[in-house]
Parts: structure tokens; C-alpha cells; sequence
């Protein structure tokens, strides 16, 4: 059943799973939480407590950032998006600046930032072969 869509949830591996969080580590929590607000144009949707946020980015899918010193500037999270060229210049205007749109792959478009701790945020588009 590995990766059989369900009505209700996912079934990986014979498990049921509902809900992603993808969790992004900082150090310096309060200029994160401002860069994080810049990124996606909005406050983060629930603060859990005084160290951890968090944003609904897509359906059952979110991002936390989280205050983790030890672990800060490690993440790697990439997110899909159907226009990328609309998605960057949106970025852009709130005062982020990604990298050029590069290729990747035979299908792929993609453009890079990283927070202020350097945890690395994609942005990809993937174009039907």
C-alpha cells in the first residue's frame, strides 16, 4: 500500500498520516519570525509558545520555526509553486531577494534564500515533460 492515496489521510509503510510539519531551526528567533512573516506575506497562522510558530503553507502541510540554537541554519525546505516567476517577484516585493530562476532538471525551475540563520528555502516549479 506504500504511497496508495487514501479518502481520508496517506498510507505510508502501513501507517496512517494526516499532517506534515516541516520544522526549521533559528537561533535568532525574533529577526526568523520577521523573515518568515516577509516570506509568506503574513503573521504565522498559530504561535504554539514564546519560541516556536508556525505557518500553514500548503493544505495539511507546515512549516514551524522553532528556536533550536544547536540545530540553526540546517534546514532545507522546498516549496512547490505553479508560477514561480509570479512567486518570486511577489518575494521580491516584500523584501527578500531569491536567487536568478535556474533550471533543473529536464522539467524543473527553481529559485533559493535563506533566512537569516542560512536555513535554505526553495521555491520549484515543475513544468508537465
Amino acid at each position: 500500500m506504500q504511497g496508495t492515496r487514501s479518502t481520508a489521510h496517506d498510507i505510508v509503510a502501513g501507517v496512517s498520516m494526516d499532517v506534515l510539519f516541516a520544522g526549521v531551526p533559528v537561533a535568532g528567533f525574533a529577526a526568523a519570525v520577521d523573515w518568515y512573516t516577509q516570506l509568506f506575506g503574513r503573521p504565522a497562522d498559530i504561535v504554539a509558545h514564546d519560541t516556536e510558530v508556525m505557518w500553514r503553507v500548503v493544505g495539511d502541510g507546515w512549516i514551524y520555526v522553532v528556536e533550536d540554537a544547536d540545530r540553526a541554519g540546517r534546514a532545507l525546505v522546498t516549496i512547490a509553486v505553479p508560477d514561480l516567476e509570479a512567486a518570486v517577484d511577489d518575494v521580491r516585493a516584500r523584501g527578500i531577494d531569491p536567487t536568478p530562476i535556474e533550471p533543473v532538471g529536464a522539467s524543473g525551475l527553481k529559485s533559493t534564500m535563506a533566512d537569516p540563520d542560512g536555513n535554505t528555502i526553495s521555491l520549484i516549479e515543475v513544468r508537465n515533460a
